[in-house]
């Protein structure tokens, strides 16, 4: 009878042993911390108020603006700016001492920011860019801006940037940029912007200023 239940009470220790495994692999990863809207805004006013202003609403055209801007996006930006995915800035220097922490705390506290609206300047071309943006440019493969970012330009969280307001100077480098290779951390917008010109790229870039 020894045999039987020493048998026995290895087939309980086994099956106690998986059970226990099965509890700690269903065991959820713990949830990322709550970002930190103050922390963020210390360490937002130490690393990125002086080009992007304290608000997030920069007013200089070749600085972007960040107020109310996905999270998400910034997120992927900075991290892509330290790991030198995102090159031909200046910012791989100012994200490379961030924590994984101070980047979601910064993104937060920017977002929490209300972008101020902008205007179009140049009524000459706003036609032309609000059909881009509205329908694309059906000859040259050139999908609408809309679809995307949403017809009034406030994007859609985790996938596509918010861009009404933005800077047209920072926006017609940004397409400029995608379209002739030189900004590569984008699979999608190389594509988009593909079959555009210059003067395509700069109308929709002063229509999207206006954006609201």
């Amino acid at each position: 009878m020894k045999p039987v239940i020493s048998f026995a009470a290895s087939l309980i220790s086994a099956a106690m042993l998986a059970a226990a495994g099965s509890a700690v692999a269903a065991t959820p990863a713990a949830a990322p911390a709550a970002p930190n809207l103050e922390k963020g805004k210390a360490s937002f006013n130490a690393v990125c108020a002086a080009c992007h202003a304290a608000d997030g609403n920069s007013t200089i055209a070749a600085n972007p603006v960040l107020a109310q801007q996905h999270p998400e996006y910034i997120i992927k930006q900075l991290q892509e700016f330290k790991e030198n995915k995102r090159k031909g800035t200046v910012m791989a220097g100012f994200a490379a001492p961030l924590s994984d922490e101070d980047m979601r705390n910064i993104a937060y506290f920017v977002h929490s920011q209300k972008a101020k609206p902008q205007a179009a300047t140049n009524k000459d071309t706003l036609a032309l860019g609000e059909k881009i943006w509205r329908g694309g440019i059906i000859a040259r493969g050139v999908p609408a801006c809309a679809a995307c970012h949403s017809p009034n330009g406030a994007g859609m969280p985790i996938k596509y940037p918010r861009l009404a307001g933005q800077h047209a100077g920072y926006t017609e480098l940004q397409l400029k940029e995608f379209r002739d290779g030189i900004r590569t951390n984008d699979k999608v917008m190389p594509e988009v912007v593909n079959g555009m010109n210059d003067a395509q790229i700069k109308a929709v870039s002063d229509f999207i200023q206006g954006l609201r």
